[in-house]
């Protein structure tokens, strides 16, 4: 977990996507259109893919779906006093 999101921890990310695919497979992360996602800044690995979601469909994105249970049962109407704590929350 990263305490805030950009292109560098996206970056990092797929990054991390890529060294964990074995040698000869690919892997395609689908995505929805956040602007980190998006942009041209990203260096795309060559044994990953990105697949966009249609703009306004959430429904179409499963961690929608997961994100939901947490933010119902731990997150909401919380004040979290730093990162570590939203962490040991969602664990």
């Amino acid at each position: 977990m990263l305490p805030f999101v950009g292109t560098a921890s996206m970056q990092l990310h797929i990054e991390e996507i890529s060294r964990c695919v074995a040698r000869g497979a690919h892997a395609v992360v689908l995505l929805d259109r956040a602007g980190w996602h998006t942009t041209s800044k990203l260096e795309v690995p060559r044994n990953v893919s990105l697949i966009f979601l249609p703009s306004r469909a959430p429904e179409l994105n499963p961690v929608e779906n997961i994100w939901q249970f947490p933010r119902a049962n731990w997150l909401s109407n919380t004040v979290f006093d730093d990162v570590d704590h939203i962490i040991d929350a969602a664990y």
